[in-house]
């Protein structure tokens, strides 16, 4: 049976159409979740530098008019507190804000939370019974606050003493109350003299960040939902089908079907589909296999039951007959039929291990003229030591071609082909008759190796079924038993494994004639 091999290549997921679809549904996912993180980060990168640019501007109108109005020059440069304080209270200052003031020895002049009679305020932490007897707080609660404090009047302290020095101060920060704010310090300046620091700030950058959070999860919840939905579709896709290939193997294993038939999954135009059609291919193939080993035992057991009857009838008669010449005829049976029987069991069991040799043998490139011409040279070897007493001469015509002619296969079992030929040829031919072994190339990259004779050629009706096992169909006057109807056998059989054919036909003269049978074998032929 010849055998196939679909080639892949390196496809990788050029090639695979479900790798490609793996792949673009994890990038899709992956994609979703990294351009949400991406848009939000530069939104509230963007938020903070406009709240920035926000408060600067609004902290240079109100450090200018502070200059017109609350500031004195003679006799020297100086900030009035009282001024500036009700200055501050005429402005309208959003609630999120909060502005300050400071003299240029960073003394506090005036807040706007208190000119406006603003309350920080905050909702205290939940309450826990302590034995049952009333309210208790964590001390963890109790220290919280005077540290924040702490580090907030540190960092509103070194933020003022920077811009003290004329520099526009600018960034984010903790504020007493815990909370991240947007905070700007611009000098209050009488010329080039700086009497003092304003300093704004803006107390909605949690709420900013928050925001973004909760618009972050949208984009977390759908690049969950595309994960979870290419899990699924990869489950339906490989998981399930790969499942029922299993169940199905487990049915041709447990209940003896012939082979796995799963119709929609073999439709698949990817790797499940090549999978499922390798495997309904492989399990045909094995059955088709058995099969024709159930067919070849039987075969086999009748073959060999026809000697053995004929060598136990002989025996049996050998007992009760006295004439001498009757016993020397069917000493001359038991004989033949031995001979007989040890030419099938040969056969047979060279048959038999045909399969398992061609699996072991590697492919090769083989010189398939030298190849003809060294079968010719044997028979021509034994022709002249005189282990050929019918004396049909075998020549390979030598082909006249430019470059050697190599096809791919197996060196030992290719011989065994053209001899088991050239035997057939020569039992068929007359006596000092010819055997001729020539090659040509045929186009379309191949090439016919043919063995011809000069014997009496094969019926029409036979022309096919001399390749069956156990055909012994011979001309009158061959010696009985002389074959074992397998050389042809085996011989399709080899030359089906190399992805070659093999036929026989008729030579006829120009009468039409029948003048000879050949056989004709066709293999690729490999290019160097």
């Amino acid at each position: 049976m010849p055998f196939s091999v679909r080639s892949t290549g390196r496809r990788w997921f050029a090639g695979s159409r479900l790798g490609r679809v793996i792949l673009a549904l994890n990038l899709l996912g992956l994609a979703i979740l990294i351009g949400g993180a991406l848009v939000l980060n530069e939104l509230r990168r963007g938020l903070i530098e406009a709240r920035i640019d926000s408060l600067t501007t609004q902290g240079q109108f109100i450090a200018k008019i502070l200059d017109q109005t609350a500031t004195v020059g003679d006799p020297e440069p100086a900030l009035q507190a009282t001024e500036a304080s009700a200055f501050l209270q005429l402005l309208f200052i959003p609630t999120n804000q909060r502005a300050r003031l400071f003299d240029s020895q960073g003394r506090l002049l005036a807040d706007s939370y208190v000119v406006a009679d603003r309350v920080e305020w905050k909702l205290l932490p939940p309450a826990r019974p302590a034995d049952g007897r009333g309210l208790s707080f964590t001390r963890q609660d109790a220290d919280a606050k005077p540290q924040t404090i702490e580090r907030a009047r540190t960092a509103l302290a070194d933020e003022v003493a920077r811009a003290m020095k004329g520099e526009q101060q600018a960034g984010v920060r903790v504020a007493e109350n815990g909370q991240r704010v947007v905070s700007v310090s611009i000098p209050v300046q009488h010329v080039r003299a700086v009497l003092g620091v304003l300093t704004l700030e803006a107390g909605d950058v949690d709420e900013i960040i928050a925001a973004e959070r909760k618009a972050l999860i949208p984009f977390i919840l759908v690049a969950i939902g595309v994960t979870l939905g290419s899990s699924l579709l990869l489950h339906l896709l490989v998981a399930t089908p790969i499942m029922r290939l299993s169940r199905a193997a487990d049915r041709v294993r447990l209940f003896g079907v012939k082979a796995i038939v799963l119709p929609d999954l073999a439709k698949r135009r990817d790797e499940v589909g090549d999978l499922t059609r390798s495997l309904e291919d492989m399990t045909e193939a094995l059955s088709e296999r058995m099969d024709a080993i159930e067919r070849f035992a039987a075969d086999v057991a009748h073959e060999i039951k026809n000697p053995l009857t004929s060598i136990r009838s002989a025996v049996e008669t050998l007992d009760i007959v006295t004439d001498e010449k009757a016993r020397e005829r069917l000493l001359a049976i038991l004989k033949q039929d031995s001979g007989r029987l040890d030419r099938l069991v040969t056969d047979i069991s060279n048959a038999s291990r045909l399969d398992a040799e061609l699996a072991r043998e590697p492919l090769a490139t083989v010189d398939i003229g030298r190849l003809l011409a060294e079968v010719a040279g044997l028979y021509s070897a034994r022709e002249r030591a005189g282990a050929a007493p019918d004396s049909v001469h075998v020549t390979f015509v030598e082909p006249h071609l430019l470059d050697a002619v190599r096809v791919q296969g197996r060196e030992i079992p290719l011989g065994q082909v053209f001899r088991n030929l050239v035997d057939n040829a020569r039992s068929f031919s007359p006596a000092d008759g010819e055997v001729r072994i020539t090659l040509a190339r045929t186009g379309k990259g191949r090439v016919a190796a043919a063995v011809e004779d000069d014997g009496p050629g094969i019926p029409k009706e036979n022309l096919e079924t001399v390749f069956e096992r156990f055909y012994t169909s011979r001309p009158k006057g061959s010696a009985f038993g002389g074959n074992s109807g397998l050389g042809l056998s085996i011989a399709r059989q080899i030359i089906e494994a190399h992805d070659g054919e093999i036929h026989a036909e008729n030579r006829t003269d120009a009468d039409g004639n029948v003048i000879g049978a050949r056989f004709v074998v066709t293999l690729k032929e490999v290019r160097a």
